[in-house]
């Protein structure tokens, strides 16, 4: 026994042997190392897919949804892939976005009830209001305007001399919504063409006034036109304002001012008044 352990110490005292076995020790760890990382890459995991082709604002529902096996590394190298079943049912395909079938799902694919394009309208300013423009592919310069862009809406008509209006009447206006003649959004499919018949966008309500008495105005071929801008034009945009004072005066020239009521008609000091006048008839008839 005493020798064996002599001859043991000798060999690991051995400069060659200690060298041998540590490369040998860090191949070990190498290769253990290496297929470990192998199989973590390539151990398949299970990620949700599109069953059939879903269009822009398709509520998601269990059905539409199979299950595929890809390799994590896949996953790892997709931070923006859904793999959690409860992140799609009950949500929206997002605005303007068509998943294909069989396609895998991707967070910007996807948007809740409350991020809905339409939902925007109900986070209007206070003092504001929705106006429809009635447009179609012409006035919108072949379908070339959108929502987000900024826009000006010119005024043409004819005045009480026969002659001709044109000018810019409102300027930098944001477009809200563009939507075709049955309510769609006209940008929200790629795969079918819709045709843009109305462009939505809030206004101050003293604009939304002028907008709508200028639409209501016959005789004078009156006709508001939105004209579209450059991206510079949208990315700086400046305030709302109605830009012609002359158009402005034009119009309300044509419409009868209608006062609001401030407070309610108080026809109780009426009544009393009435009792009064007839107490004192009665009075006075008694006297006689």
């Amino acid at each position: 026994m005493g020798n064996f352990m002599t001859t043991v110490k000798r060999f690991l005292g051995n400069k060659n042997t200690v060298t041998i076995l540590g490369v040998l020790l860090a191949i070990l760890v190498l290769y253990i190392g290496y297929n470990y990382r192998v199989k973590q890459a390539t151990t398949p995991v299970s990620v949700p897919y599109a069953k059939e082709e879903l269009s822009s604002r398709t509520l998601i529902t269990s059905d539409m949804i199979g299950y595929m096996e890809v390799s994590s590394s896949v996953v790892n190298n997709s931070p923006n892939l859904i793999t959690n079943v409860n992140e799609l049912v009950n949500n929206y395909v997002s605005f303007g976005v068509t998943i294909p079938a069989n396609s895998m799902f991707y967070k910007s694919q996807i948007i809740s009830k409350e991020e809905q394009p339409d939902s925007a309208f109900a986070d209007i300013p206070d003092g504001y209001t929705i106006y429809s423009l009635a447009v179609d592919l012409n006035s919108t310069y072949g379908n070339s305007i959108y929502p987000g862009n900024y826009i000006d809406l010119y005024f043409s008509g004819v005045d009480d001399d026969g002659k001709v209006m044109y000018g810019k009447f409102i300027e930098s206006i944001e477009v809200s919504a563009v939507k075709d003649s049955q309510g769609n959004h006209v940008f929200e499919s790629t795969v079918e063409t819709r045709t843009p018949a109305v462009l939505l966008f809030a206004v101050p309500d003293d604009m939304f006034k002028l907008l709508k008495e200028a639409e209501k105005i016959t005789g004078y071929s009156i006709k508001i036109e939105p004209v579209p801008r450059n991206a510079s034009y949208s990315a700086n945009p400046g305030a709302t304002s109605v830009k012609s004072d002359y158009i402005r005066t034009f119009i309300e020239s044509k419409s009868a001012s209608i006062p609001e009521n401030m407070t309610p008609t108080d026809t109780t000091n009426n009544d009393n008044t009435t009792d009064n006048t007839d107490n004192t008839t009665n009075t006075t008839t008694n006297n006689q």
